[in-house]
């Protein structure tokens, strides 16, 4: 069943651009809760690999910086940006801070935790670097946890990415 709302999201762009998510509408995507000054941070080369390695196949890393854990964002946009580029060669489509969780929290990443709950059926995002698996439908295919490096999603993704041809 595909799950077109998905693309109806509206998100304003690390630069300040408001558009919705249709833009990515037949892509497989990875939507993920970034943060500059988290631990996990590192995973932001292996992020830009991932999409590096598979884009011209139809797939979309999109990050979206969260403060929501211990404040381990950048407080500017101009700032997250120029960090993710300057240490870490980004290149795949950020965006504006988020609310991840809670009453605040952005509604794709309400859509995207009740599609895909956590561990024991939580809703809720326990950490920065959580990453959802989307197919080319706009449906939830898999939440990773923070702790999953972006090599181990290459798998699924390809997967993913096999069974399914790029809308032209």
């Amino acid at each position: 069943m595909s799950n077109n709302n998905l693309y109806n999201h509206e998100v304003r762009t690390i630069r300040g651009e408001t558009q919705t998510l249709d833009a990515y509408k037949g892509d497989v995507l990875l939507i993920v809760n970034t943060a500059s000054k988290c631990g996990y941070a590192p995973q932001f080369t292996g992020l830009q690999k991932l999409y590096d390695t598979y884009r011209d196949q139809g797939f979309n890393v999109l990050g979206f910086p969260s403060a929501q854990f211990m404040n381990q964002e950048l407080e500017e946009e101009t700032a997250i940006a120029e960090f993710c580029s300057i240490n870490h060669g980004v290149t795949f489509p950020m965006f504006a801070k988020v609310d991840v969780n809670g009453p605040t929290a952005h509604p794709l990443f309400q859509q995207l935790s009740k599609e895909a709950p956590g561990l024991l059926g939580s809703k809720s995002i326990k950490w920065n670097f959580t990453k959802f698996l989307v197919d080319r439908d706009g449906n939830v295919v898999k939440r990773f946890a923070p702790a999953d490096k972006p090599e181990e999603l290459e798998a699924p993704l390809r997967e993913l990415l096999k069974n399914s041809a790029p809308v032209e």
